[in-house]
């Protein structure tokens, strides 16, 4: 999760455990517009179709499918969704798609009355995927959305399915045509950093990860958006940070980019 980044660097914001593995959320972001009455979610997580011995593997503690128990916290089942948006189709982002893992059972695609929205790059490679990241996917996706007839294949800087109001950021450094949603706010706008910056410890620059296929790349693209981001009072929302949702992008006395005012479990926050 940190690439380069020597243990002794790292571990002074993760400890890591007997097995060298880390805490790591898999969040989602749920968007109710009350004027268009529907529901947007970004991203699903991990979900739980993982077999028991992957499930040991990348150490997923829960069996059951926190999603739908979230969204039910939440008043709202999975059938409710209108807009699903997949920033790419790695597992750990897009297995919330799937049912629950049953034994003999073929996979099963949840949210039947959403439009899924993914980029056109993103989805070629969960189609055509490199042998380096192959095992990141999930090969019966791809063939569930397409036959689904609700998949929306985005090519530029916005989605006919959410309209003009929310822009897509697109990121080539972790995986091809990685789709960062920004969604506007009157106290700066919130966007959705997926993998580009999982966390808090990612938003100083050089941190990258081994998973990330060009780091260079990626540390530019960091720059560029975070800079952005600082000028318009921004906000990050994390996907992988355990503790934290989202965070205020902020320069510190160096001009260094940090994570400022945080927000643990921003529910019910107006936009």
């Amino acid at each position: 999760m940190f690439g380069n980044a020597p243990k002794p660097l790292w571990q002074r914001w993760i400890m890591a455990d007997d097995r060298n593995r880390i805490p790591l959320a898999c969040r989602a972001m749920l968007i109710r517009e009350e004027r268009a009455d529907r529901w947007i979610l970004l991203e699903t997580g991990i979900g739980a179709f993982f077999d028991p011995v992957l499930r040991d593997r990348y150490g997923v503690q829960e069996e059951q499918h926190v999603l739908l128990e979230s969204l039910s916290s939440a008043g709202v089942s999975h059938e409710e969704i209108d807009v699903v948006v997949l920033s790419h189709l790695h597992f750990d982002h897009a297995g919330g798609l799937l049912d629950v893992y049953r034994a003999g059972e073929p996979p099963r695609l949840l949210f039947p009355g959403a439009r899924f929205v993914v980029g056109a790059d993103a989805w070629q490679r969960a189609t055509e995927p490199h042998d380096r990241d192959r095992a990141s996917f999930i090969a019966e996706l791809p063939g569930l959305l397409e036959a689904s007839g609700r998949l929306e294949i985005v090519q530029g800087a916005t989605s006919a399915t959410l309209g003009p109001d929310y822009r897509l950021h697109r990121s080539e450094g972790h995986t091809p045509g990685l789709l960062l949603t920004e969604v506007p706010s009157e106290e700066g706008p919130i966007v959705f950093a997926a993998d580009l910056i999982p966390g808090r410890p990612w938003v100083h620059l050089p941190i990258t990860m081994g998973y990330d296929r060009f780091p260079e790349k990626l540390i530019d693209e960091k720059q560029a958006l975070l800079s952005g981001l600082v000028t318009r009072r921004g906000r990050l929302f994390f996907t992988h940070d355990a503790a934290c949702a989202m965070a205020r992008v902020e320069r510190d006395e160096r001009g260094r980019f940090r994570a400022g005012q945080e927000w643990p479990r921003p529910e019910g926050l107006p936009i």
